[in-house]
């Protein structure tokens, strides 16, 4: 490799090779049911969420992907149920994702078809655990033990 690609070799793979962030948001509904989404990608049910933009904050990324996946309102954001950054924790890329509770209303509409298939409020003893999507079942374990992690 000649002298010169060196150094650019080593920016791109400092700019290139970061963790994205992400969030996860776990819906509480009124009446105490939680919202999942079943994912296009895997068929799994999981939470609804995605990776922060460019210039949003966590809690306005979180009010965002909420929306988009599930046509949910966000009225107020509960407590940080934890950070997770291991790095196979989605087997798409190295990510870190903020796992929120988030006290929502409205009606299910799924405004993002390519990546959501359907929408669900699910009892907590109906919840379809042991086979969620990315690490959903871990950051819903920590929610219900009333845990905050840094996993």
């Amino acid at each position: 490799m000649p002298q010169f690609w060196r150094p650019v070799r080593t920016l791109l793979g400092l700019l290139l090779r970061r963790p994205l962030i992400g969030t996860s948001v776990i819906p509480i509904l009124p009446d105490g049911r939680i919202v999942l989404i079943q994912r296009r990608d895997s068929g799994r049910w999981g939470l609804p969420g995605g990776l922060v933009d460019w210039g949003e904050d966590i809690a306005t990324s979180a009010r965002r992907e909420l929306l988009e996946e599930t046509g949910l309102d966000l009225l107020n954001v509960g407590r940080l149920v934890g950070v997770y950054s291991h790095p196979e924790r989605d087997p798409r890329f190295h990510s870190t994702c903020v796992a929120l509770e988030a006290h929502v209303d409205g009606k299910f509409f799924i405004r993002d078809k390519a990546e959501v298939m359907r929408i669900e409020a699910f009892a907590v003893d109906a919840i379809p655990r042991g086979n969620l999507a990315h690490d959903h079942d871990q950051q819903l374990q920590d929610y219900f033990n009333g845990a905050t992690v840094l996993a």
